[in-house]
């Protein structure tokens, strides 16, 4: 592993924690434009469960209704009830967008497939920086961060191919995440800036984020707020 991934693995609680942990839960709020664009309501106090080593997640209530999740499993989705009964499921959800009226509106399956996907890459960071079918490079360093720049396999669920992320390079600490959101448009670039840390019963995990545009430099615009994310609980077992 490169220094910086090093150091940012060693700043989330070590190799050894996240090789032997198998589970990750949390719940989360999350509000933004990009909620209101495609006509989703948010989520306040949703509870989410995921598995590390694979793209495994669910989130409930997913919509309206409160005892709904929505389930990822690799590409494909599916809706829950609360007997653990399904009731809509999609294959490879991912080439169903970003067209159609998916433009305009986004129905459950949808957003299972965006949230749990998102959450699964914002949650699951330290874990992904072991993983061999992620092509990690460390690039040149700023003045005030380090950098690493991932290449995500296609068989992975995310929101683009190469994304990059930068950290604090006295602590290690994650500070931005870019991305392009390309299920929402291949123009959706993105800066996820982590805002505060709090520390959980185990290990310290970013506990609000903030995704608003960015600039061709990287520079995260003031506004529009896309995304934010408040997460009040996070465990892992």
């Amino acid at each position: 592993m490169n220094p910086t991934a090093q150091k940012a693995l060693a700043a989330y609680g070590g190799k050894e924690r996240w090789t032997t942990a198998k589970t990750i839960t949390a719940e989360v709020s999350v509000h933004g434009w990009a909620f209101t664009l495609k006509r989703r309501p948010f989520f306040k106090h949703a509870r989410i469960s995921m598995e590390i080593a694979r793209p495994v997640s669910r989130l409930t209530p997913i919509g309206k209704a409160p005892q709904i999740t929505g389930v990822l499993n690799g590409h494909d989705v599916y809706l829950e009830d609360p007997t653990g009964k399904i009731i809509a499921e999609r294959k490879n959800a991912c080439r169903y967008f970003p067209g159609g009226r998916r433009l305009f509106a986004w129905d459950d399956l949808d957003m299972a497939y965006f949230a749990n996907y998102a959450f699964w890459n914002y949650f699951t960071l330290p874990a992904l920086l072991l993983r061999e079918d992620i092509a990690w490079k460390e690039l040149e360093p700023g003045p005030r961060e380090a950098s690493l720049e991932a290449t995500f396999p296609d068989t992975l669920p995310t929101h683009n191919p190469v994304q990059r992320f930068r950290f604090d390079p006295k602590t290690g600490l994650l500070i931005q995440h870019d991305y392009t959101a390309e299920i929402i448009s291949k123009l959706a670039t993105a800066a996820n800036v982590v805002l505060e840390h709090k520390q959980g019963t185990e290990i310290l995990y970013p506990s609000r984020r903030l995704v608003t545009p960015r600039t061709p430099s990287g520079k995260a615009l003031p506004g529009p707020t896309l995304i934010a994310i408040t997460v009040h609980d996070f465990r892992m077992e």
